[in-house]
This record gives C-alpha cells, sequence and structure tokens, in this order.
C-alpha cells in the first residue's frame, strides 16, 4: 500500500516553484498563476509588497500550485505555495499537514536570498520537527554557485541538506523529492 505525503515546495518570488511542479506531476498541475499587472511598471510606482519588478517573469503564482507523483512506495501530493509576501496568508494554509518541505532557492539570484531566510524561518518556527530539503534550484547556469556555498548567505544549519536542482529537469526533481520522501 502506497504511503501519502503532502509536500510544500516554497521559496520566493521566481525561485522555479512552479516550474518544479509543472516538471514532475504526473497529472496536469492545477496552478494560479496570472498575470503581473505591475510589472514595467517606472521604478517610481511602488511595487507590491514582495514583488521584484526587475525580472522578465510575466505571471506569478496567486494562491497555490498543486501537482501528484509517485515516487517509489509514496504519493506526494505537492503544494506549492505563492512567492510574494502579499499571499503570506497561504503558507500556513498550505503548510498544514505537510509530511515534509522542499525550500526552494534561486541560485543566481542573491537578492532573493533574504525572502528565503524569512521563508525558511517561517517554517522552522511554525513546524520545527518537519524534514526538509533545500534545493539550489537553476544550477544548469554557468554562473551558478555552487549549492554547498549557499549554505553561509542563506544561514542555514549544518545539518541542512542543500542539493543542487534544475527545476525544468525531471530527474533533478526527482532526486530531490526522492531524498525528502526517505527523509521523512
Amino acid at each position: 500500500m502506497a504511503r501519502t505525503l503532502k509536500i510544500l515546495i516554497t521559496g520566493p518570488f521566481s525561485a522555479g516553484k512552479s516550474t518544479f511542479i509543472r516538471t514532475i506531476s504526473e497529472l496536469a498541475p492545477v496552478s494560479t498563476e496570472r498575470k503581473i499587472t505591475r510589472h514595467g511598471f517606472a521604478s517610481t510606482v511602488a511595487a507590491p509588497r514582495g514583488l521584484r519588478l526587475d525580472t522578465d517573469k510575466t505571471h506569478t503564482t496567486v494562491a497555490m500550485d498543486y501537482g501528484r507523483v509517485q515516487i517509489g512506495d509514496a504519493v506526494l501530493h505537492l503544494h506549492g505555495t505563492p512567492g510574494q509576501a502579499r499571499f503570506d496568508f497561504m503558507w500556513e494554509i498550505l503548510a498544514r499537514d505537510m509530511a515534509g518541505y522542499v525550500l526552494l532557492v534561486d541560485s543566481l539570484d542573491p537578492d532573493s536570498f533574504a525572502e528565503t531566510r524569512a521563508m525558511h524561518a517561517y517554517c522552522l518556527t511554525r513546524h520545527p520537527q518537519v524534514p526538509y530539503v533545500v534545493a539550489a534550484n537553476k544550477q544548469d547556469a554557468a554562473r551558478a554557485p555552487r549549492p554547498a556555498t549557499l549554505r553561509r548567505p542563506l544561514n542555514l544549519p549544518l545539518d541542512a541538506l542543500i542539493m543542487p536542482c534544475v527545476s525544468t529537469r525531471r530527474t533533478s526533481v526527482k532526486q530531490v523529492l526522492v531524498q525528502l520522501a526517505d527523509m521523512i
């Protein structure tokens, strides 16, 4: 009989959470992505809290993403959080009863590391016993730092597992999820 595990996929805006879920889901993923309406505005216009305007990204998750995959004897229900702080009310709703979480980091965006630290602190404070894996995304880029070098800027404990990830590659996403499922 297959184990059923609720897995949270979290991280800051543009880290690759929706792509991570789309890449691995065995069913058509549910997405609440919407067009970014403030994208491209002049820098004198204030962006909504938690939204950086210096990106080519045209859509953002406003509530959640959902996908499902079977890995070994486990059926993983993947719940992706919105990355923008203005939708942070969804984080606790999606985190209820999670068995583990993936903290997805945009390795190429040091400006997002403060947001990543805050999201991780949030998860650790509210769910201290829940296993997690830190996935250093975009490792296919030539200028991507090695995952181990992210420990200090992300303020991660020495026992935190940091794995390389490319959220567009099924084998990469699967490796992260296999590792997390083994930890649960």
